[in-house]
């Protein structure tokens, strides 16, 4: 497995630089991907996750990226009123949040559901849909004010396509798919858009999490073939934002070239 950014040189998109960018699950993964990807056209960036240290390293390095200002907050976005009083902690300069980036979630175990473990299915469903509204509820009152905002889900293939021992996992992906749709028509007639960037197999500590640290059982999910990288999803979440305004991606499904569906998977 990788979590660490390749050398991927993102393109620079003048049109973002100053723009105020919140990403959840901002530490590692996906989220430090765009993270990269977004201090490459000199944003201003809120980094959210729970990891002090990977957080205040991650800061340092966007700087050098070309990031016009960086605030790490430690914030667990399962927590409601956590969230909402970091928000208020932001200086003027980030208060107007023109993009979210909804990274922070995870996957605890392939069990089937009659094998499963009530704390893991809570775990998932607080962090990979409570996070989400936690976060858009206390994001979205000045987007609508200001007329202005994107709202980026980093949804999965798991939201459409179930498999076994998929259940809980499934049905919070699914849950974030309804709500993109959903928000959409809530927002409609104002200039705010609403994407998901929904990936299958992507190499990041997803399964190191979701099989709590077997690093050896983690590896086999990729074993034989080519997934896709945390760059390459942060590419895509790029392409959403910087549309014309009058264009709005809904969503985007990706694979990797060695899989046809969430389980069907190319070895070789």
């Amino acid at each position: 497995m990788s979590d660490t950014s390749s050398q991927t040189v993102f393109p620079v998109f003048p049109s973002l630089h100053g723009k105020v960018v919140l990403i959840t699950g901002a530490s590692s993964g996906i989220g430090a991907a765009c993270a990269r990807a977004f201090a490459a056209s000199g944003c201003r960036l809120i980094l959210v996750a729970r990891r002090t240290e990977r957080l205040h390293s991650l800061s340092a390095e966007l700087t050098k990226l070309g990031a016009e200002q960086v605030m790490p907050l430690v914030v667990d976005v399962t927590n409601g009123k956590q969230v909402t009083e970091s928000m208020a902690t932001l200086p003027p300069t980030l208060r107007a949040v023109d993009v979210v980036i909804h990274s922070a979630g995870l996957g605890r175990g392939r069990d089937k559901l009659q094998d499963g473990v009530p704390t893991d299915w809570d775990e998932m469903i607080d962090t990979n849909v409570k996070g989400v509204l936690h976060v858009t509820h206390a994001v979205l009152p000045q987007m609508v004010q200001r007329d202005s905002g994107h709202i980026v889900h980093i949804g999965s293939v798991a939201g459409t396509q179930p498999y076994v021992g998929g259940a809980i996992y499934c049905a919070t992906k699914a849950a974030v798919r309804m709500l993109n749709q959903c928000l959409k028509h809530d927002l409609l007639g104002t200039r705010i858009r609403v994407s998901s960037v929904d990936p299958g197999m992507v190499d990041t500590e997803f399964s190191v999490v979701r099989f709590r640290g077997d690093v050896e059982r983690a590896k086999a999910v990729y074993a034989g073939m080519t997934p896709m990288s945390a760059d390459d999803v942060a590419e895509a979440v790029l392409f959403c934002v910087t549309r014309p305004p009058h264009v709005n991606v809904s969503e985007i499904v990706m694979l990797a070239t060695d899989q046809a569906s969430a389980t069907t998977v190319h070895r070789r």
